[in-house]
């Protein structure tokens, strides 16, 4: 009789201490999942659509690519009359997370879709990732005020935010939500925010794929080799590779952005500079293949041989249209340079072109923005559970290889990659460099 009664304390106990919590916390995250989702995969879908739409008018009416300095004045004019306050982009809510300081203002939303649209339909070379990324947080972070949510609260509805938007933009609701628990702070999962980040990830990928209907672009590797000793050898040359090609693209990111900042001191003038130059040079060169999302050359990648250079003119044109004040993301730009690399690579590692493709389509991703679980994941939900060893070793390697570098210059290194950086700990990368 007194064990029963012991019994029947404990169960209480656990009741009211752990399973009652519980069962309300997730009640709570899941009706602002549902909502949140269901609005950001929305907000996701029409992005899409506007995006193919601006892509489509370009290919079929090539001048308007002579009018990209025009584009880029539009863009840098409203970003300076009614964009100072959301201007720092992904930064900001990375920012906001580490230091709370004010709500996510609502314009980041249209001003972030309209900037990218425009710079794609004029022939910017840009992604997609950032304008998704900042969607998600605008949005989720409206309900911070709405429902007086407290300090911790907030984070885990930004990181929900967060994940809706890369899930819904790209359709890998996996990689979409450990990117949004791992891109935070470098070398750290936040396990805080799980719960959210999954919901939000699934329902926004559905909301988007599955109920407006948009379209992913499939990659297929058709052929996946047995893995052996040898095998496993040859994949750490590449990852090697992945990592300076992303450490390369940040740095010169990085290196357009300050110059255009220390020379052009009239902000809407820089995307008319930088604008004008790649007009110019996609005239000289007689090619649209390296701006815009490249798509089509990422096809090709994983079926054909491609020119050795395509990675380095990928790089140049996208660090440039995007140094010079432009918008969009830069992570279907990485796609691109990883899978023209693995392509050229190919050709000197003993690896299947598209296996090598679909390496580096992850692996750049992983080293420039400091994520390589969500990278592994999404090479596995790309590209197939049987490429998991190849594309997440691959992107191990990228990550240790690009250093404490990055496309996020916000983001704080929690963990040093090796312990003879530790010193660099705490410190964001903008400080690093």
């Amino acid at each position: 009789m007194l064990e029963k009664a012991r019994n029947l304390i404990h169960f209480r106990r656990f009741v009211h201490s752990e399973f009652v919590p519980s069962v309300l916390y997730t009640f709570k995250w899941l009706v602002l999942a549902v909502v949140i989702g269901l609005l950001v995969g929305t907000a996701s879908a029409f992005f899409l659509f506007g995006l193919e739409w601006a892509t489509n008018f370009r290919e079929d009416h090539l001048y308007m690519i002579a009018l990209l300095p025009v584009g880029g004045f539009l863009i840098g004019w409203i970003y300076y009359r009614y964009g100072q306050s959301v201007v720092k982009g992904n930064n900001q809510l990375l920012e906001e997370f580490y230091n709370p300081l004010a709500p996510i203002p609502l314009r980041m939303a249209p001003l972030v879709v309209f900037g990218t649209i425009a710079t794609h339909l004029f022939g910017g070379s840009a992604g997609r990732e950032g304008t998704a990324v900042q969607m998600g947080g605008a949005i989720a972070d409206r309900f911070t005020k709405w429902f007086k949510l407290g300090p911790i609260d907030r984070k885990a509805i930004i990181t929900l935010g967060v994940a809706a938007g890369f899930a819904s933009v790209f359709g890998t609701p996996l990689a979409g939500a450990i990117f949004a628990l791992e891109w935070l702070i470098v070398g750290r999962v936040r396990y805080e925010a799980i719960l959210p980040a999954f919901l939000g990830a699934y329902i926004a990928d559905y909301a988007c794929a599955d109920y407006w209907h948009a379209h992913h672009t499939p990659y297929e590797i058709p052929f996946i080799p047995e893995l052996t000793l040898v095998k496993v050898l040859w994949i750490i040359p590449a990852g090697l590779c992945f990592g300076l090609a992303a450490r390369l693209f940040s740095k010169a990111t990085q290196f357009f952005g300050e110059l255009f900042k220390t020379t052009v001191k009239y902000p809407p003038l820089r995307p008319v500079i930088g604008g004008a130059i790649v007009a110019i040079v996609v005239f000289l060169i007689g090619t649209t293949k390296y701006i815009g999302l490249g798509v089509p050359t990422i096809e090709e990648a994983f079926n054909a041989p491609l020119p050795w250079y395509d990675f380095l003119a990928k790089i140049g044109f996208t660090s440039l249209t995007l140094g010079a004040g432009f918008k969009g993301g830069e992570v279907t730009p990485l796609f691109y340079i990883g899978a023209t690399l693995g392509n050229m690579l190919s050709g000197a590692i003993p690896l299947p072109m598209a296996l090598m493709a679909g390496m580096g389509f992850v692996a750049v991703f992983s080293g420039a923005t400091n994520t390589p679980l969500s990278c592994t994941l999404m090479g596995i939900e790309l590209f197939g559970a049987e490429s998991g060893v190849y594309v997440g070793l691959a992107c191990v390697v990228a990550y240790l290889f690009s250093g404490h570098s990055g496309i996020y210059g916000s983001q704080v290194i929690g963990s040093p990659k090796h312990v003879s950086l530790d010193h660099n700990k705490g410190k964001s990368l903008r400080k690093l460099d």
